[in-house]
């Protein structure tokens, strides 16, 4: 089984401080917020060319389907929010939502299984 690839589309507010948002990404990993069971590796990226040129987003790199639905449920039957991992709310609700133009629950997103 291969690794599952998510990629989450940040859509920031406008005006908002680009150099305090790159800060919190690097934040989030200073305090481990990001270390989840099965999570092999993220990156954070800003679109270079192309649609989202100037855009950013995050890839997210799970060890397997498997890992993946245990931390967020099935595609089927997705967990709420309420049950992801504390650490995991942390960065959604108190250091990404702020500079997001939508809930992060609600931001675009693809997961991609390895073939």
């Amino acid at each position: 089984m291969g690794h599952i690839i998510s990629i989450h589309e940040y859509d920031l507010k406008p005006g908002i401080n680009i150099g305090e948002f790159e800060r919190i990404l690097r934040d989030a990993e200073a305090r481990g917020l990001l270390q989840l069971p099965g999570l092999v590796a993220h990156y954070f990226v800003k679109g270079a060319k192309g649609v989202r040129r100037g855009a950013y987003a995050a890839l997210w790199i799970y060890e397997s389907r498997a890992a993946w639905e245990r931390l967020w449920g099935t595609a089927e039957d997705p967990r709420p929010p309420q049950e992801y991992p504390d650490t995991w709310k942390i960065w959604e609700e108190e250091l990404l939502a702020p500079f997001l133009e939508h809930r992060p629950d609600d931001l675009r997103f693809t997961a991609y299984e390895e073939l």
